[in-house]
Formats: structure tokens, C-alpha cells, sequence
């Protein structure tokens, strides 16, 4: 024990001796993955940084590398992150900091297994980048909310188990403070989900319809009108979650037209070639800004300089999918599979340039539109003046519409 009376910190050498353990005990060639996922979740080996019995050991969040290196060397399986993203990257770390232990208990490991898929109700179609004025309702009837309105661009509503979902209930609160947070059972009766087709030909996000949905009281995140100041810890590390992923050097789509430009000489021009040079370097820019903004992360909770590496991630993206199209001439508008298809992730570099193209144009707009996030830069990492807001103190109710 410590002089503090606490236990020594799990540092590299002891993550290191828990893996083996855990290999020894589930082999990788013989394990389930499933069951090989959930016996690293209860090794504390899921997020290290988490507390012990929720997946963690309590450590040093840096230290997650070193987990994830040595299972990797072991070929062991991993628990598909990009198809679980929402709840690894903004439903997790909202349960742990505002949910209850029963909560925390019932939720977080098939979150973090797969076994259940979340996704995000916040947007609506009257309340765009203003999410603060949404309108859906949620009305307290005894134990229970009654939940009534419509939310819209929700990835993976299709696939769900679970969503976060922040509703207003005090219409005679300004807008900011009378909402509350809550999860919804996307099995519930009155939730219905209808497929939107976006500009790729497909629909990867959807409508939700909230129809007399009951929610228990028990699955409130967070204090009765206080669900803005929850959704802004989902917001955060939404984008960082978007914008802020661990890239190789040459990673990612600038990559991908790096290599187009080695392999095909016959393409290359002069413009060309300066406009590639200056994004790879804006590109490599932005991966070390990512390594930096990791490492502030591994000693706190995720802040507005997470807004600058999303809006970064966009810019970038659509700038990179358009020098490819342009690279590749004719070759490059068109793809295979324009068809009405329900995919359950979004896959930038296996698919062709034209696909990569489009579906780049939702990049300023999903996890917070690049105007929106241009203003929290402003005033929160800049501490320049806020914009006028004449509704910022106006009961809801009273806010035209």
C-alpha cells in the first residue's frame, strides 16, 4: 500500500502480466470471440482508464496502447469498433460520468462487446443546429416519461438496441434549461424507424418517430433538466470521436491519393501536384494535433479543442475527395452499389473514390455542423466575444417557430 493508503498505480509491466493471464485462461484460437470480448471486459483490460468493475483497472489512460498492442500480437479478437462507435465514443463515457451504479452495471459491457448497438436522438427537423430548441417532449406519468416528437440523421437506428436521447421537459424553461437526458429501448412500442436515402444511394442513418414511448424514470441520465449540461459530455467526445481517431502517418483518405499518384504516373499535372503536396502536409498537421489533443485526453475529460480536430477532419476530407475525383478524371464518378442499401458503417477507404466524394459532404455537418463548431472555437479556445443571443433567457414555449 501507498503512504495515501491506496493501492500502487497498474502501470505497463502489470497491464503487460494481465494479458497473459487472460490469454492463458481464454486462448484466442479456441475462444468464442464473444466470450473471449467479455472475459477482457471483466479482466479490466476493455478501458483501462475506467473504474474496476466497469472494464478498467483505474489506470493510466495512455497505458490503453500497451493492451491493445499486446492482444493484437496475440490475434485476438477485437470488438469491431467502427461498427459500435456511438456507443464506445459517446454513450460510454456519458453512462460513467452521469449514470447510476445499477446503470453503469447493466449497460457498459455489452456496450463495449457489441452485443449492443446504440445510437444518438438529439437532431430534429425543426431544431437543425440549434439542438438547444428541439422540440420533442417528455412528459412525467408517475414512474414514467411519455415521449412524444421525432429525431432525425440517426446512424444506426436500424440496428440499435439503445439510444441516448435528450427531450424537454419544461417547455417554460429557456431552452438550454428545460431538457432532460434519458435512454430509450429502441424495441419500446411508439419508436418506429424509417430509412433515409442520402445523396450516395444509400441509408446508413434514418428518422426515428417517438409515439407514446414510455420510459422509466430509471433510465434518466443526470438530474431532471439538467440533460443539456449531460449532452454536452456526449458532445465532446462525439467529436472527438469523429475527428480525433489514431491515424498512421500517410493514413487515412490522403493516403489513398498518395498512392493513386505513385501508381499512376499518366494522371499527374503540375496544379495537381502542389494541391496534394499542400494537403499532406495540412493532413500530417492534423494527425500530430490528434496525438497531442490524445494526450490531453489521457489526463482529463475531452474539451472545445476537440470542435477544432472535427472541423479539421471535414475540411480536410472533402478537400482530399475532391483532388482524387479530379486525379481520376472520368474514372472517378461513378462506383458500384448505387442501390438502397442499409450498411452498418460507413467505409471511406474501401470503397471508390465517387462514393468517397459524396458521402464526404456529410462530414460538416454530422457531430456538429463546421459554422457551429467555428463559433464554440471562437469563444471557448479563443475567448473571443460570444454572438448576440436575444433567446438565451425566453421560456421555450415563447421562441417563435
Amino acid at each position: 500500500m501507498s503512504a495515501a493508503g491506496q493501492p500502487p498505480a497498474v502501470d505497463a509491466d502489470e497491464l503487460r502480466r494481465r494479458v497473459r493471464d487472460l490469454l492463458d485462461a481464454h486462448r484466442p484460437a479456441t475462444t468464442e470471440p464473444l466470450d473471449f470480448l467479455r472475459a477482457r471486459f471483466d479482466a479490466g483490460l476493455a478501458w483501462v482508464h475506467y473504474p474496476a468493475g466497469l472494464g478498467g483497472l483505474d489506470a493510466p489512460r495512455s497505458l490503453q496502447a500497451v493492451v491493445d498492442a499486446e492482444l493484437a500480437a496475440a490475434g485476438a479478437p477485437d470488438n469491431d469498433p467502427r461498427r459500435i462507435g456511438i456507443g464506445l465514443g459517446m454513450a460510454a463515457p456519458t453512462i460513467l460520468g452521469f449514470g447510476t451504479d445499477e446503470q453503469r452495471q447493466r449497460l457498459l459491457r455489452p456496450l463495449w462487446t457489441g452485443e449492443e448497438v446504440w445510437c444518438q436522438l438529439f437532431s430534429e427537423p425543426g431544431a437543425g443546429s440549434d439542438l438547444a430548441a428541439l422540440a420533442t417532449r417528455a412528459v412525467r406519468d408517475g414512474e414514467d416519461w411519455v415521449v412524444d416528437g421525432q429525431k432525425v440523421w440517426t446512424s444506426s437506428a436500424h440496428l440499435a438496441r439503445w439510444a441516448i436521447l435528450i427531450a424537454r421537459t419544461d417547455p417554460d424553461q429557456p431552452k438550454h434549461r428545460g431538457i432532460s437526458y434519458f435512454i430509450c429501448d429502441m424495441t419500446d412500442p411508439g419508436v418506429e424507424v424509417r430509412p433515409l436515402r442520402q445523396i450516395t444511394g444509400e441509408a446508413e442513418f434514418n428518422e426515428v418517430f417517438l409515439t407514446g414511448v414510455r420510459i422509466p424514470d430509471s433510465r434518466r441520465l443526470g438530474e431532471i433538466g439538467e440533460g443539456w449540461r449531460v449532452a454536452q459530455t456526449t458532445l465532446m467526445n462525439e467529436r472527438v470521436a469523429i475527428g480525433g481517431g489514431r491515424v498512421p502517418r500517410e493514413g487515412g483518405m490522403i493516403g489513398l491519393v498518395a498512392d493513386t499518384w505513385r501508381e499512376r504516373p499518366e494522371l499527374r499535372t503540375h496544379d495537381l501536384h502542389q494541391r496534394l503536396l499542400r494537403l499532406w502536409m495540412e493532413s500530417e498537421a492534423a494527425r500530430l494535433a490528434g496525438e497531442r489533443l490524445r494526450q490531453q485526453l489521457a489526463v482529463g475529460q475531452p474539451g472545445p479543442e476537440g470542435s477544432a480536430m472535427k472541423l479539421a477532419f471535414a475540411r480536410l476530407n472533402q478537400q482530399i475527395s475532391g483532388l482524387e475525383v479530379e486525379l481520376l478524371g472520368e474514372e472517378g464518378l461513378g462506383y458500384d452499389d448505387w442501390t438502397l442499401r442499409r450498411p452498418e458503417l460507413v467505409d471511406f477507404t474501401g470503397r471508390e473514390a465517387g462514393y468517397r466524394y459524396l458521402r464526404a459532404k456529410g462530414n460538416s455537418i454530422e457531430g456538429g455542423t463546421s459554422e457551429v463548431l467555428l463559433n464554440i472555437i471562437a469563444e471557448r479556445v479563443l475567448g473571443l466575444p460570444p454572438e448576440p443571443r436575444t433567446d438565451k433567457d425566453v421560456p421555450w414555449k415563447d421562441l417563435p417557430r
